[in-house]
């Protein structure tokens, strides 16, 4: 067997005789041969490969448990698994970059912005029970600044949907704050509803306050721009031009599974997790939520709903419906009459909304 030295074996591996001896000690990178008099490390020729492969993925940032794992396995297996890393690493940096760019939009924006141009809501919403359910869940919200939808779930969900839009309506009313003020707003109003739901949940004798949350997902009109909070898998989208776009993540165990590669959407319809949540309002810590600034165009409709529509409801079929409707509250009774159709199985929460020019005021 040939050996090199330590010194050797770095130059070779484009890793440094520190993270050698690192390595060694956390047993990922052990030396074929260790002298008994000096301590000195000799590698094997046939390390090297192993050696370059968690070069490679500490360059990549990751951490010393998942190179570990990653280099347990083999081939194809070990590529899944950088796969998946490098797609959660995607979805915090895109969280993080909504955020920088919400920030920027803010701090430069015009503070003599002409306010004769601004925009206004025209909105919106209805909750409805389903065919299948007895008990709805869903609370919904519209106001002429702020749209909201929540999913409740558990033995106190209802009160828990109601908990999570009741900790939002105070900011619905005139205000034009600058960029730290909309993000503490925010802020506050997820803990705030976190903290509520979960101390309703455990003050509801009989039933275990863990097993019971909330989903939230909510607009926060601030003139001309549209500021989203969400946690959960309701949903936000945006018909702009006839075109749908998705504005929100899911934050389920099923979406991370699709980002991951590891399941392709056919098989995401019908996994059996597809409810289990990664986020969500009302348990032990207060989730950190997604958000982003939508710059709003006069003509745009959004549309917050649960996943008793989307779950149902493709989005080819929810794009043609909102396209259809000659306002919102045509579109939301048309979206929970096809969701109905489809067997209704969930409760459905629907808020429409749009955007119009400031003289056609809502309401």
């Amino acid at each position: 067997m040939e050996l090199l030295t330590i010194g050797a074996f770095a130059r070779a591996s484009r890793l440094s005789p520190k993270a050698l001896r690192l390595y060694d000690e956390l047993e990922l990178l052990r030396p074929a041969r260790v002298d008994p008099g000096t301590g000195y490390r000799y590698y094997a020729v046939s390390q090297l490969e192993r050696a370059r492969l968690v070069a490679w993925l500490r360059r990549l940032g990751m951490p010393l448990a998942g190179i570990r794992a990653v280099s347990a396995l083999e081939g194809a297996d070990a590529a899944r698994e950088v796969r998946a890393y490098w797609a959660r690493v995607e979805a915090e940096t895109a969280a993080r970059r909504d955020l920088a760019a919400f920030l920027v939009d803010q701090l430069t924006a015009e503070s003599g912005r002409d306010h004769t141009d601004m925009l206004e809501l025209r909105y919106a919403a209805r909750a409805d029970r389903g065919h299948v359910r007895t008990v709805n869940q869903d609370t919904v919200y519209a106001g002429r600044r702020l749209l909201a939808v929540a999913d409740g779930f558990g033995p106190a969900g209802a009160p828990a949907s109601g908990a999570a839009v009741d900790a939002l309506r105070f900011l619905d009313k005139p205000q034009e704050p600058h960029a730290g003020s909309v993000l503490n707003l925010l802020e506050d109003a997820v803990r705030g509803a976190s903290e509520a739901i979960a101390a309703l949940a455990n003050g509801i004798d009989g039933i275990d306050g863990a097993d019971s949350g909330a989903t939230l997902t909510a607009l926060l009109w601030t003139g001309s721009r549209l500021a989203l909070v969400h946690i959960g898998d309701s949903r936000a989208y945006l018909l702009r031009d006839g075109e749908l776009f998705r504005v929100t993540h899911d934050h389920s165990v099923v979406q991370s599974l699709l980002d991951e590669g590891r399941l392709t959407p056919e098989e995401a319809a019908v996994h059996p997790q597809r409810t289990l949540l990664l986020k969500a309002l009302g348990g032990a810590t207060v989730p950190l939520p997604d958000l982003r600034l939508q710059e709003a165009r006069a003509g745009d409709r959004y549309l917050l709903c649960s996943d008793g529509l989307t779950g149902v409801v493709p989005d080819e079929r929810i794009a043609r419906l909102l396209a259809a409707a000659p306002e919102p509250a045509a579109a939301v009774e048309m979206l929970i009459g096809a969701a109905n159709a489809a067997g209704g199985p969930d409760n459905i929460g629907c808020v429409v909304a749009d955007v119009v020019p400031g003289a056609e005021r809502a309401g």
